[in-house]
């Protein structure tokens, strides 16, 4: 029988080699990153496709640091704008741009398809299935 800790590390494994897969597939014909990718999604199924700073950070687990420099990267790719929050100045916001929706929609059908691909050569849709069971109980 597994331990807990095995099955983790297996579970862990598996995400590490698909994350590796479809950050190698966003980097080489998109120009960017899993976690760039990541936050363009997040401002796109966002209302008005904008969130606070903080919020983002939020949605991908990211620290503030992290997020900051994660939204420059983007600035400087003309992905994303910052803009103040009208009712509290101190607020900043991070916007999707029309080009980061662009590069988001181009990107798309690669990481859909790197996904699909990395799941079945490193066992995740196994997992997945499972996933889905347990939570159908």
């Amino acid at each position: 029988m597994l331990k807990s800790s095995d099955s983790w590390l297996n579970l862990t494994q598996v995400v590490a080699n698909v994350e590796s897969a479809l950050a190698s597939v966003l980097q080489a014909r998109h120009g960017i990153g899993l976690s760039e990718y990541r936050a363009l999604e997040v401002l796109a199924r966002s209302p008005k496709s904008e969130l606070r700073m903080q919020e983002l950070a939020s949605h991908l687990r990211l620290n503030q640091s992290s997020v900051s420099r994660l939204v420059e990267r983007l600035e400087r790719e003309g992905l994303t704008i910052r803009d103040l929050c009208p009712a509290d100045k101190r607020g900043v916001y991070t916007v999707l741009t029309k080009e980061g929706r662009a590069r988001l929609e181009r990107a798309q059908p690669d990481y859909e398809n790197a996904l699909d691909a990395a799941l079945v050569e490193h066992g995740g849709q196994r997992l997945l299935a499972a996933q889905g069971e347990a939570g159908a109980r």
